[in-house]
C-alpha cells in the first residue's frame, strides 16, 4: 500500500527512493524536470509535457539514458502501478526529475557520472489548494525579480527554483491567498511559481511574452481555448498598473489548470464575480477538454474533508 517510484532503470517503494548526496541535481541543483497531472487517473496532454522536457535536457546537454518513447511509457507506467492508491475524487500530480548524475570524487566540478531518473507521483493538494480556487488568488508582487533570460534561459524547468521559492516567501504572510508574481528585470510582469499569468481587458486576453517566462501546457491550452473562442490573446508587456485595472486576472498552472485571481497588490477585481466570466468562460471548456469538471473536484475535496 504504498506508492511506486521509477528510480534509474527499477521500481521501488517510495520510501526506499534514495540518491546520493553526491547527486549534481542536490549540490548544484543541475537537473531538470517535468510535471503534469491526471484527470480521472489518466495524464493529461503528456507528449507535450515530456517535448519540453527533452526541450530542457536539450538545453542543459543531459543525456537521460532514456528515449523520449521510452520515457512516456516509464511514465505510463509510473501511474499504472499507484492507479489503485487514489482515492474517490482524487488524481495524481506526476513528475519526471533528471540530474546530471554524481559528482566524481577526485575529479573535476564539470564530470559526473550517468544521469539519475526520477519518476513519481502525488495526490494532487486539492482540499488544501480548494479555499484559492473558490474565492481567488491574492497577487502580490515581490522585491525579488525574476532571474534574467541572459543570466539562465526560462524555457529551461529546472531545479533552481530558489528565486521563486524566496519570492514566494517574501509575499506569503500577506494573505491566507497570498500569490507571488515576480517582474522581470524591465519591471514587466513575469510569471509565479510554476504559474502563467492573464489578465482580461474589453474580452481580450494579455499574458506575458514566453521571452522572458517559461510556457506552461496550460498556458497554451487557454490560448487554444482563447482561440476557439474568439476570444483575442496578446502576448505582451503587461506593467502591474495594467493588472490592476484589469476586468479579471487568472493563473495557470499544471495543478490548478485555471485559478481565477481576487485581489491584485490589494486592488479588489471582483465586481464581476469569482471566477469572472472569461475565466469561468474558459475553465468551463478546459474541463471540457480534459473531461473532468477541475474546479468541482476542488471544491469537492473541500466538503469531503469537512465531512470526514
Amino acid at each position: 500500500m504504498e506508492r511506486q517510484v521509477y528510480l534509474s532503470g527499477h521500481f521501488v517503494a517510495e520510501s526506499e527512493a534514495l540518491i546520493s548526496f553526491r547527486d549534481r541535481g542536490f549540490t548544484l541543483g543541475d537537473a531538470v524536470f517535468d510535471a503534469e497531472r491526471t484527470f480521472n487517473g489518466q495524464i493529461f496532454r503528456l507528449e507535450a509535457h515530456i517535448d519540453r522536457l527533452y526541450h530542457s535536457l536539450s538545453k542543459t546537454q543531459i543525456d537521460p539514458g532514456l528515449s523520449r518513447s521510452e520515457m512516456i511509457d516509464v511514465t505510463l507506467e509510473t501511474v499504472e502501478r499507484n492507479r489503485a492508491l487514489l482515492h474517490p475524487g482524487e488524481d495524481y500530480w506526476v513528475m519526471q526529475r533528471v540530474t546530471r548524475g554524481l559528482n566524481v570524487v577526485g575529479g573535476d566540478l564539470w564530470q559526473s557520472k550517468g544521469a539519475t531518473v526520477i519518476i513519481e507521483c502525488t495526490p494532487l493538494p486539492l482540499a488544501a489548494r480548494a479555499p484559492l480556487m473558490r474565492d481567488g488568488l491574492d497577487i502580490f508582487v515581490p522585491s525579488l525579480r525574476r532571474t534574467p533570460p541572459e543570466s539562465l534561459d526560462p524555457n529551461i524547468k529546472s531545479h533552481n527554483y530558489l528565486n521563486l521559492v524566496m519570492a514566494d516567501n517574501e509575499v506569503r504572510s500577506r494573505s491566507s491567498h497570498a500569490w507571488a508574481v515576480l517582474l522581470d528585470t524591465r519591471g514587466f510582469l513575469c510569471e509565479g511559481i510554476g504559474s502563467n499569468v492573464f489578465i482580461v481587458r474589453d474580452r481580450m486576453l494579455y499574458t506575458p511574452r514566453p521571452d522572458y517566462v517559461l510556457p506552461g501546457i496550460s498556458r497554451q491550452v487557454v490560448m487554444d481555448l482563447a482561440e476557439k473562442r474568439g476570444v483575442e490573446v496578446v502576448e505582451a508587456d503587461i506593467t502591474p498598473q495594467e493588472a490592476k485595472r484589469a476586468d479579471e486576472v487568472f493563473i495557470t498552472s499544471t495543478s490548478f489548470c485555471i485559478c481565477p485571481v481576487r485581489t491584485f497588490e490589494g486592488v479588489d477585481l471582483t465586481s464581476a464575480g469569482v471566477p469572472g466570466p472569461i475565466t469561468r468562460l474558459l475553465s468551463d471548456d478546459f474541463s471540457l477538454e480534459a473531461g473532468v469538471d477541475f474546479r468541482a473536484q476542488y471544491l469537492n475535496a473541500v466538503k469531503t474533508k469537512v465531512g470526514e
